[in-house]
């Protein structure tokens, strides 16, 4: 009798545990993984687990290594020893690092030192703020000193008012040895005040340790010059964008060598995001975005020899390759993300073509739940052009039943719609709380070449709008889908676009919600703090009367000019530290819609940026997103 009774308790356990879904809660606890490097004995991979505590409000991290052939990982105190230490100078002589240096006066005691409480900062130029801090006069500097106790350090940029790494986001990334010892070399943009909110030209700068002297080995390059390595055969490499003025350029990677300086990706229709050498340095390995995923990519080096440069897709699937971490034999070490699990290390071998999973720090919490499904649909735009759209079904979907739908914005706006896993817009979590969601690779996308790519800039209401609908209304034909419970959400350039469809939607959508939206063009460009994204993508100035593109930003497609038509629920989320958008633009779009009778909540941050990092904050934020959809959808 028990027997009998055993397999329908066990059967209704085991359905118990496959209807578990995704929740807020659940997001917060998964394990994110950071790799660090392959160890020095080339046995172990050495990375990183950090997993945030929301009733601590904080993360705690720990330090692990794991065989690089699979096993059971072994946890470790500490890592220095395990790597190789690359602020070592490879002659071991020497050691490089980077400090803050206090250069300029900006608050008041600065300037009056008998005056110490008073809390006045003072600027003569752009750049006050960056991202989410004042500029408070103070500089990231590289410095090197001898590799012995009680050694003293030498600042390489003694007395400039300039930034290595770069803020806000540089670490030691952007600094490197050469490889015999003489140099170093590191990623600055010698520009300030003004000049810097309005330029993108980061150059490679070398300093000789002997001489104490500094070239630029970029000079000739207007844009981004950033991320530089050495080959194993001794050449400077470097990923290069070529507009100043533009973030969004196509990123090419470049090798110097023999005097020259080769473009290996120049004829290639794609953007490189990182990259790594083969050990015989006869290839380059990257990572770069196509067709709404991120795949690894290969180039040959010919040096002097006539052989064709030819890039190489390696992988396919529906995934995101994103850390290259190292090589183990026939096999190159990543790590991988899809929209249903967040990133794992993995390797890939290259002479098989075979994957295999290494890490497994959320494998057991995902083996517990049912997952989203993500299909891919091609839709046909107004301009006749084929689109992708992901779109992201309900866990346990049934085609007899009608959902809800959102329609998700990505933000950028030239941001890849990929493979990704967000721990605040992760389009399984809204899947698992009911809603189909709609994610176009709309005008702007990388991954679908360079026109498309480009085509968003200073035409931010234009096609990409048209696109944006196209992709909702194809899906929404679908007889799975509720067409009178459609929203609309995203952040940031996602955010510009749910304000500007809140006003030309015709009643397409019957809920919005908008985080870090730009609202206010012309304000935005009083505000931002780099200045060159609104000078590049709006065309130029508000005040420049005779710039017909610009003044088409500031006028047709700006969402403020649209309120008198907005008559949809709204919810304006904003950061309260974000110079990127700042808060006036959350603000203005709340006292626009409040006064024109449209119900709609301010979700304020204070201490957030761009982004909600804080993981008190995160489970605000997903409870009040849920809320409102459950309020008005």
């Amino acid at each position: 009798m028990k027997k009998i009774l055993l397999i329908p308790l066990l059967m209704m356990s085991l359905n118990a545990m496959a209807q578990n879904v995704m929740t807020p809660e659940l997001l917060w606890k998964l394990g994110r993984v950071t790799p660090l490097g392959i160890s020095k004995d080339g046995k172990n991979i050495v990375y990183k687990v950090t997993t945030p505590s929301v009733q601590e409000n904080k993360s705690d991290t720990k330090f692990y290594i794991l065989p690089v052939n699979g096993g059971n990982p072994t946890e470790v105190k500490e890592t220095k020893d395990l790597l190789k230490d690359k602020n070592i100078s490879p002659d071991g002589k020497y050691i490089v690092y980077n400090e803050e240096v206090k250069i300029e006066k900006i608050h008041g005691k600065d300037f009056y030192p008998e005056l110490e409480k008073s809390d006045v900062q003072i600027y003569d130029g752009l750049n006050y703020r960056h991202w989410d801090t004042w500029n408070e006069g103070k500089y990231n500097h590289v410095f090197y000193k001898e590799n012995k106790e009680g050694a003293t350090g030498i600042d390489i940029l003694k007395g400039e008012n300039f930034d290595s790494p770069q803020k806000p986001f540089g670490g030691n990334e952007d600094y490197i040895w050469s490889p015999d010892s003489k140099s170093i070399l590191y990623v600055s943009k010698k520009k300030s005040g003004t000049e810097y909110a309005v330029s993108t030209n980061t150059n490679i700068f070398e300093y000789n340790l002997e001489t104490g002297k500094t070239s630029n080995r970029t000079e000739e390059n207007l844009g981004y010059d950033i991320a530089p390595q050495f080959s194993p055969t001794g050449n400077l490499t470097w990923l290069q964008m070529k507009r100043d003025g533009y973030e969004a350029d196509k990123n090419d990677l470049i090798v110097s060598f023999k005097g020259m300086k080769m473009n290996l990706t120049a004829n290639w229709d794609g953007t490189v995001d990182h990259f790594i050498w083969s050990s015989d340095g006869k290839k380059v390995y990257f990572v770069a975005p196509i067709d709404g995923t991120k795949q690894l990519f290969e180039v040959n080096f010919p040096g002097l020899a006539k052989i064709v440069i030819t890039v190489r897709q390696i992988t396919t699937g529906e995934f995101d390759v994103n850390d290259l971490v190292g090589f183990s034999g026939d096999n190159i070490i990543v790590t991988r993300t899809d929209m249903n699990h967040a990133a794992e290390i993995f390797s890939y071998n290259l002479k098989k073509s075979t994957w295999k999973q290494l890490s497994n720090v959320n494998t057991a919490t995902y083996n517990s739940l049912a997952l989203s499904k993500t299909e891919r649909r091609y839709v046909t735009t107004t301009d006749g052009k084929k689109m992708l759209v992901w779109v992201v079904l309900p866990p346990n979907f049934d085609a007899t039943k009608k959902y809800p739908t959102l329609l998700y914005c990505q933000g950028g706006p030239q941001s890849p719609l990929t493979q990704f896993y967000s721990y605040r817009w992760n389009l399984q979590l809204m899947a698992a709380n009911g809603y189909i969601v709609v994610a176009p690779n709309r005008r702007g996308m990388q991954g679908h070449g360079v026109e498309w790519n480009e085509q968003i800039s200073k035409d931010w209401g234009g096609q990409v709008i048209d696109d944006y609908l196209s992709a909702i209304d194809d899906v929404a034909k679908e007889k799975y889908v509720d067409a009178t419970r459609l929203g609309c959400v995203g952040a940031s350039y996602g955010g510009y676009s749910v304000f500007y469809l809140a006003g030309i939607h015709n009643n397409r959508f019957k809920t919005f919600i908008a985080h870090d939206g730009i609202f206010n063009t012309q304000s935005m460009y009083g505000t931002t703090e780099e200045v060159f994204f609104t000078n590049w993508d709006f065309g130029g100035a508000y005040w420049e009367k005779d710039n017909a593109v610009a003044q088409k930003a500031y006028t047709t497609f700006n969402p403020m000019t649209l309120v008198e038509k907005w008559n949809t629920p709204i919810l304006i989320i904003q950061g309260g530290k974000d110079f990127r958008v700042p808060t006036g633009q959350g603000q203005e779009a709340f006292q626009a819609a409040q006064l024109r009778g449209v119900k709609s909540r301010f979700l304020y941050f204070p201490e957030e940026n761009h982004w909600v990092l804080k993981p008190q904050n995160a489970q605000v934020w997903q409870s009040e997103f849920f809320k409102w959809l459950k309020e008005t959808l």
